[in-house]
């Protein structure tokens, strides 16, 4: 979540050599532990996550975010309910919010209240009666089945430790004909511009981290986080196998990131 591993579910974990063990990073660690690392990081960094985003990005989060709108199309006619976990700070749900009609509501759900305070400080009165903040974790939702007509979760499902338990509960949480999108960062397939993202991500970025936010570590686990997520093929495949119909992924600015989609069709 923004405050929600790396983690590739228990039975990946299992073949790589510990059924009770995750990637945070490029370390191993015990599902038990992990959580409460990646709580670590993001309560380190929440109040300059927002900067980060833009100074790590050039801007293009912002650009990948309304991607991401574009395609979930809330409605502007109907009373419509939308769920953005991992969305501490809120940015997924104000634009979810302008996008839709004045019966849109949104939860936003985090598991690290740091995160979380400083999305309810961003919204403000603005949005009154239309978004609440839930503390909450992706693997047990703590919200009733067939509830929300659209999940999101963006640059949060590689921090949790179970993926599949989240996608589970994704499903769950939709309503019959609801749609599950996922931005997440992703294997860039252009090799010049992969040798160029490496040499960003793993120099510069952990630099920025330690000059902007004050915590350098925080940022090189972001980092190895990254290489460590599934492929678009694989993550398509557990999207699938939590149950999603007619899942698809749509690569941007050359892999670096994908939106994942997928529907509950019943």
């Amino acid at each position: 979540m923004s405050g929600n591993s790396t983690g590739i579910g228990r039975d990946a974990a299992s073949e790589a050599g510990g059924e009770d063990t995750a990637d945070f990073g490029y370390e191993r660690v015990r599902l038990s532990e992990k959580q409460a690392r990646v709580d670590d990081v993001f309560r380190s960094v929440a109040r300059r996550y927002d900067l980060m985003n833009d100074l790590m990005s050039g801007g293009l989060h912002r650009a990948w975010k309304s991607h991401l709108i574009g395609m979930l199309r809330p409605s502007r006619t109907r009373p419509y309910r939308h769920l953005d976990v991992a969305g501490g700070t809120g940015d997924i749900a104000f634009r979810t919010l302008e996008a839709g009609g004045p019966d849109t509501q949104v939860t936003v759900l985090d598991i690290n209240e740091a995160m979380l305070r400083v999305g309810a400080e961003r919204a403000g009165h603005k949005y009154d009666g239309r978004i609440d903040f839930v503390t909450g974790n992706a693997e047990t939702l703590p919200l009733p089945d067939n509830t929300f007509d659209s999940y999101t979760i963006a640059f949060g499902i590689r921090n949790v430790p179970r993926i599949d338990a989240a996608l589970k509960e994704a499903r769950r949480v939709l309503k019959p004909g609801g749609r599950f999108l996922c931005l997440e960062f992703s294997r860039v397939d252009l090799p010049v511009l992969e040798k160029i993202y490496d040499a960003y991500s793993f120099h510069v970025i952990p630099r920025i981290g330690e000059r902007v936010a004050g915590d350098r570590e925080s940022y090189q686990y972001l980092v190895e986080s990254i290489r460590k997520f599934p492929s678009p093929a694989t993550f398509a495949a557990m999207i699938q196998a939590a149950g999603f119909s007619h899942v698809t992924h749509r690569r941007l600015s050359g892999g670096i990131v994908a939106i994942h989609s997928g529907w509950k069709i019943t």
